[in-house]
């Protein structure tokens, strides 16, 4: 999509045309997984429970719209996809989610997987701070229109 295409939802707003690129369920969960090491098509279709066909679509945008590429793997026998430096550009949002997800979207003691460094501690809360350093939320920042 260009900046002029009338598919964006918002086309001004930047998180509405993120949504438009990876919005759905099924990209983020294919970029997660390409995070954590996927990379041929049988491996996010393993990880993830998608339908083939949901899979090779989404594949196919998220590999049009610069988030992934296709490279031959090294077994030089089939192609295997990459995060691309766009794509890596979604990890603290991917970082967010999972934080988010770990404080609203599980009872308390209930199970679930955590992120953690290379030294095997539990990578710390994700927090937007100022040029100051002060924390900001929706009480300390506005959005400035285009135009």
């Amino acid at each position: 999509m260009s900046a002029t295409d009338p598919g964006w939802t918002d086309p001004s707003c930047p998180v509405a045309r993120t949504l438009d690129l990876v919005g759905d369920r099924w990209s983020l969960l294919v970029i997660r997984d390409a995070m954590d090491g996927a990379r041929s098509f049988t491996e996010f279709q393993r990880r993830t429970g998608i339908a083939r066909n949901i899979l090779t679509d989404r594949l196919r945008r998220l590999t049009a719209h610069g988030l992934l590429a296709r490279r031959a793997a090294p077994s030089g026998r089939r192609q295997e996809y990459v995060l691309t430096d766009a794509g890596r550009d979604l990890f603290p949002v991917i970082v967010t989610l999972r934080q988010w997800g770990e404080r609203h979207a599980f009872e308390p003691g209930e199970a679930h997987s955590t992120l953690v460094d290379q030294h095997g501690d539990p990578v710390p809360e994700l927090t937007p701070v100022g040029a100051d350093g002060s924390i900001l939320d929706t009480g300390t920042t506005r959005v400035r229109k285009a135009g």
